[in-house]
């Protein structure tokens, strides 16, 4: 058996790495990025002393993607940073490269609400796209669907804040949601990479408490004694908001100014589905994967402390 993880240059794949070493040794594991000088040279030093094999692997390049998945049994396959036609196109590559490969089960991840009607997240067209697609292939398959990352909120949403004098700006409103710590998404995933999942099935990924981001914004204005704001905004109170701090409408805009590698329609729509309801849903999906109960915002507080200590003001620095 051998299994691969992609994307371990990014914070979810490199956590799917790290349990995967947890649980099997090196030489049964495969690691792939789009560009290899993006991980750190001491983590790919440690990675490669366990024996682990560490590849390039390009979703744009379907051939390339071949090659770095041929040996592999069980994948677990992050989704793409884009949105839109390019994101789908992509995965796609994934998926058929995965078949020419002989990989014989993938696991991905989606998004919270792919599933259910009335959802309609910016996001949400790729991952449906992509689970029809994989769902059609004939390749056993197990699909995580994440609610909204919990470090999001504790990092991104304090660090635009601190640029916008200490505005916490959202269309969320008052509205709560059950958001996944993307440590007990990557376990979740080692879990189902590792066959520990009902075959060819999806699960919800979220925590068990909804908690609203006035709350979560009283949390950190509480334990930073910074004066945080939550400000409620429409959507196009929203926009501005993210206007000016330099962040594109769409992944094809110009990122070179923007504080994060997001675009402001994932941004306004995520929040939006949280004011109306969407994203508080309480699954037990982690678990049944996990055999303990997920984290919890409050959890996670005093490790992310650093964003307002440090005054982070950049995506790359978190």
């Amino acid at each position: 058996m051998k299994y691969i993880v992609t994307g371990v240059d990014g914070q979810l794949g490199r956590r799917v790495a790290q349990n995967m070493l947890d649980h099997v040794d090196g030489n049964a594991l495969i690691f792939t990025a789009p560009n290899l000088n993006r991980i750190p040279r001491e983590v790919l030093n440690k990675w490669k002393s366990e024996r682990v094999e560490i590849r390039e692997g390009n979703y744009d390049d379907k051939e390339g993607l071949q090659k770095a998945f041929d040996g592999g049994t069980r994948i677990f396959f992050v989704s793409s940073v884009l949105n839109g036609a390019q994101r789908v196109a992509q995965h796609k590559n994934v998926i058929d490269a995965c078949e020419a490969a002989g990989v014989r089960h993938i696991t991905y991840t989606s998004f919270l609400g792919a599933n259910r009607a009335g959802y309609n997240q910016y996001v949400l067209p790729d991952h449906r796209a992509t689970e029809k697609y994989l769902t059609e292939s004939g390749v056993e398959y197990n699909i995580m669907r994440n609610n909204l990352y919990m470090e999001n909120y504790l990092t991104t949403s304090v660090m635009l804040a601190m640029l916008s004098n200490n505005v916490w700006g959202t269309t969320a409103g008052e509205g709560k949601a059950t958001y996944i710590a993307k440590d007990d998404s990557a376990a979740c995933a080692a879990a189902l990479l590792l066959g520990n999942g009902e075959k060819n099935t999806g699960y919800d990924l979220t925590s068990l408490n909804p908690v609203s981001q006035r709350e979560i914004c009283a949390m950190i204005r509480e334990k930073s004694q910074i004066d945080f704001k939550y400000v409620p905004m429409n959507s196009d109170e929203y926009y501005q908001y993210l206007d000016a701090l330099n962040i594109p409408r769409t992944t094809d805009g110009d990122t070179s100014k923007a504080p994060v590698l997001w675009c402001s329609n994932d941004m306004v729509t995520n929040e939006a589905g949280i004011a109306e309801g969407q994203m508080g849903i309480i699954s037990h999906d982690v678990e049944k994967l996990l055999g303990r109960k997920p984290l919890e915002v409050a959890d996670l507080l005093e490790r992310y402390s650093y964003i307002w200590k440090e005054k982070v003001d950049h995506w790359s620095k978190i």
